[in-house]
């Protein structure tokens, strides 16, 4: 075997040597160029201090730093490019930090432990949502006192409006731990809710979506969480699994819509409904594409559900028309849905469209006035591997062989589905078609769903206070430097150092004091106690 091996080896030692690049990139100075012009850009970079009147966040759910370089590689390869060079939009950011993902009881993280602390700015216990460490995963006794709020509600406080768009379901973990309080993060609807979480007062987080927040604009799927038990889908009525799921009868879309009577609230479930709403005329928006999840995007059907680009340009369309601003929650939540199914290439499409819909977010805001960040949740057991040629295809194969005499393919997991052994040998892969939207890539540890990844995810920002994300910090950070820069929740001191002098705001921490004790008063204090000094003495 290692006689065959090696004469593999010689065979593709030349083709090695041999450079897949352009042209120029055999030119040092094309290299030198290039890297002196970024240092140009990094050194004419001035700090933007402004308050955030608006905050855009984009989520990439399990979108670690693997999978955004294979991403990158896709979306030029998409546009007949060798790829590795290729600038995603989030690439462009100025500013990039690293958060520390890890749970207060796990090293590995979920999606409702981590929303938990990039939105509301404190970490919890896996499966969690809105509610603080104290609490006990699936016991509701534990939840009554230990909710925490989230920047959504704190932006909204403080007169913004706020909304949240998402690929999964509405009342998936991300989204829902912007509004929601729960112990559990599977408690959908009510029918999802053990009897001790009833007769303990625990609400499901369908339910939570129209009592804790008003929400401007909420956008994704989710239908059947909202609807009474048995109740037809508008797409699918045939379809048992899609009917609604509520054991109390209620309809909670329609309730929606009774809530904002005296306002323009449009709900809608498919494309042609959802572009006739009119932004200019629209106050409030629900529109839920599909019972559970959207579809993933490469198998959308454009006529019926649209685009993470045109749902984020809706929800901004109609939520920067708020003087005061505005706070967005856009998450690319089927990113993490293709990694557990161990399909690569569909993890890595949804992260394109994701990048996507950052460039047309950057393009309807103002930078001047509005912050933007694009960032992940967690990884996952995700690798790049081989040593592939320039161009490769992302979804194609090493074109060295393993000690098995059998070929793999550059992306693989670390455990997952795709883990397939008979009679001691993996599976002969070299007449299989690895870019197929269907393939699942091998792993080595076999699992039913490939698990997250522990290790830290990549941040990008720009805009106001951008630079506050540089660096490497706990993942909690997030929700105080975003509320920091937007002047919402507890700490203002932000607002205060940029308004103009007659509109700081002053609170006194004297109860029964009638001067505020400023740097300027005490200064002026010591000043004229040694004139005094010096005229009596």
């Amino acid at each position: 075997m290692f006689g065959v091996c090696v004469s593999v080896l010689c065979y593709l030692l030349p083709l090695l040597s041999m450079s897949s690049g352009s042209v120029e990139e055999e030119n040092p100075e094309f290299w030198r160029s290039s890297a002196q012009n970024t240092l140009r850009s990094a050194l004419s970079r001035n700090l933007n201090t402004n308050v955030a009147k608006n905050v855009v966040l984009f989520l990439g759910d399990g979108m670690g730093v693997t999978t955004i370089t294979a991403a990158r590689i896709l979306k030029g390869q998409l546009q007949n490019r060798s790829g590795e060079e290729t600038v995603m939009n989030m690439d462009t950011f100025p500013h990039v930090g690293l958060a520390k993902v890890y749970t207060v009881n796990f090293q590995i993280p979920d999606s409702a432990a981590t929303a938990t602390a990039y939105l509301c700015g404190v970490k919890t216990n896996l499966n969690t949502l809105g509610v603080s460490a104290a609490a006990r995963t699936g016991v509701c006794r534990t939840q009554k006192g230990n909710e925490v709020t989230s920047i959504l509600k704190w932006a909204k406080d403080a007169g913004k409006s706020v909304g949240i768009v998402t690929t999964t379901r509405v009342q998936h973990a991300t989204p829902a731990a912007s509004y929601a309080h729960s112990v559990s993060r599977t408690w959908y609807s009510d029918a999802d809710l053990p009897s001790s979480a009833v007769t303990d007062g625990c609400v499901d987080i369908a339910s939570q979506l129209l009592r804790n927040t008003d929400i401007d604009v909420i956008i994704g799927g989710g239908r059947k969480y909202m609807t009474p038990k048995g109740f037809p889908d508008p797409e699918y009525p045939t379809d048992l699994s899609a009917q609604g799921q509520r054991k109390d009868n209620r309809n909670l879309i329609d309730e929606w819509l009774s809530m904002k009577e005296g306002k323009v609230a449009r709900y809608v479930w498919n494309k042609t409904e959802f572009d006739a709403v009119d932004p200019a005329k629209t106050d409030y928006l629900m529109a839920l594409f599909e019972p559970g999840d959207l579809r993933f995007d490469v198998e959308r059907d454009p006529s019926m559900d649209p685009s993470i680009s045109e749902t984020t340009e809706k929800a901004i369309q109609i939520l920067k028309k708020n003087p005061n601003g505005f706070f967005l929650l856009v998450e690319g939540g089927r990113i993490d849905q293709g990694h557990h199914d161990s399909r690569a290439s569909m993890a890595l499409h949804e992260a394109v469209a994701l990048d996507d819909a950052v460039a047309r977010g950057l393009a309807l805001t103002n930078e001047e006035e509005t912050l933007t960040i694009v960032t992940a949740d967690h990884s996952h057991a995700f690798t790049f591997n081989g040593y592939p040629f320039r161009g490769n295809s992302i979804l194609g194969k090493s074109p060295l062989f393993a000690t098995d005499l059998l070929p793999y393919t550059t992306l693989m997991y670390g455990n997952g589905p795709g883990h397939k052994i008979t009679d001691n040998k993996r599976p002969d892969i070299r007449d299989v078609d690895t870019t197929a939207d269907d393939y699942v890539q091998q792993s080595a540890v076999p699992l039913d769903s490939e698990t997250h990844g522990g290790e830290d995810v990549a941040l990008f920002a720009r805009g106001p206070m951008a630079h506050l994300f540089q660096g490497v910090y706990e993942q909690n950070y997030i929700a105080h430097a975003m509320a920091y820069a937007s002047c919402v929740g507890t700490n203002q001191e932000h607002c205060a150092a940029t308004a103009p002098p007659e509109k700081i705001p002053f609170t006194s921490t004297d109860v029964g004091g009638s001067a505020p004790d400023t740097p300027l008063c005490t200064m002026m204090t010591l000043m004229l106690s040694v004139l005094m000094s010096v005229l009596l003495h």
